[in-house]
């Protein structure tokens, strides 16, 4: 099947599996909260993040609280995901440069939320797609990277590569789609190990289907 007939077909067929409006399972009510959750969740499971962030924006209500943090403060409340002491000083980090050279308002463009510290392709895609409804390109997390690789819609494993693969295929009003709903198939379905082909909506269109 040609890569963008099947990407269509894949869409399709897990848009019916998946119901609703896909949607990151990040936790948060404002942009700024999707940064710092996003941040976070990079070798975190989201269902680890959303017990932190529950708890942190409690605690930490505006930009202004997290840049007034010391990162050490903030290493404590952060401690239970991995990397936290490097995420507790980007987010630190991030908070103060977003004061200081965006009035306080997370960025609306790529090329804006990569300078921040802690934020690279993936972290800004989750931010525009789901925050600001903008398709830049395709958040490329350990799912996507994985599926993508077993459907044969990429050969590649850097995150990049599978990014420029992906959005050549896949129509732009759907690259925030694509991310969300290969990430919950490959949280339910077609996991890392063991995957279930007998519930895989996709099995006949997969070429991995034998594995």
């Amino acid at each position: 099947m040609e890569k963008k007939k099947q990407v269509t077909e894949i869409l399709k067929r897990l848009k019916k599996e998946y119901a609703g409006t896909p949607q990151t399972a990040l936790h948060y009510s404002a942009p700024f909260e999707l940064l710092v959750a996003t941040i976070l969740s990079a070798q975190t499971t989201d269902v680890q993040v959303n017990k932190v962030t529950e708890k942190l924006f409690r605690k930490y209500r505006t930009m202004e609280d997290f840049a007034n943090s010391s990162p050490e403060k903030l290493e404590q409340d952060v401690a239970s995901v991995n990397f936290y002491r490097n995420k507790a000083r980007n987010i630190s980090n991030t908070a103060k440069m977003l004061l200081s050279q965006y009035s306080g308002n997370v960025p609306k463009t790529m090329e804006e939320l990569i300078t921040l510290p802690g934020v690279a392709r993936k972290t800004a895609n989750i931010v525009l797609s789901s925050a600001y409804g903008i398709n830049e390109g395709i958040a490329v997390d350990t799912h996507v990277k994985r599926l993508a690789n077993r459907l044969g819609l990429t050969k590649y494993e850097d995150p990049v590569k599978i990014e420029s693969d992906l959005v050549k295929i896949t129509p732009r009003k759907e690259w925030g789609n694509l991310s969300h709903l290969l990430i919950f198939h490959g949280r339910k379905v077609c996991t890392a190990r063991n995957p279930d082909h007998g519930s895989c909506t996709l099995f006949n269109i997969c070429p991995s289907n034998h594995i």
